[in-house]
């Protein structure tokens, strides 16, 4: 894996659910984190990739890299911000 310039602190797979859920499973993985800690999520494309980036970034958390695994799933990289 090449390096992303940060550290990974916590790490959830969405893949299983389905939107809405999968922002709720997100942002309470992001609630166990402290602040500035890297959240990575591992999601499907579609609505996930869409909805999922959107609504964190609207809770004010920073997006910090989304990137294709050319499989129709995606890891999105998270920095909490703030409580």
């Amino acid at each position: 894996m090449a390096d992303l310039g940060f550290t990974v602190d916590d790490t959830v797979d969405i893949t299983d659910v389905n939107c809405p859920v999968t922002f709720v499973k997100t942002k309470v993985a992001l609630e166990e984190l402290d602040d500035g800690q890297i959240l990575q999520v591992h999601l499907n494309g579609g609505e996930p990739k869409e909805n999922v980036p959107r609504s964190v970034a609207e809770e004010g958390h920073e997006v910090l890299k989304l990137d294709d695994n050319g499989d129709g799933t995606f890891e999105l990289y998270i920095k909490k911000v703030g409580d």
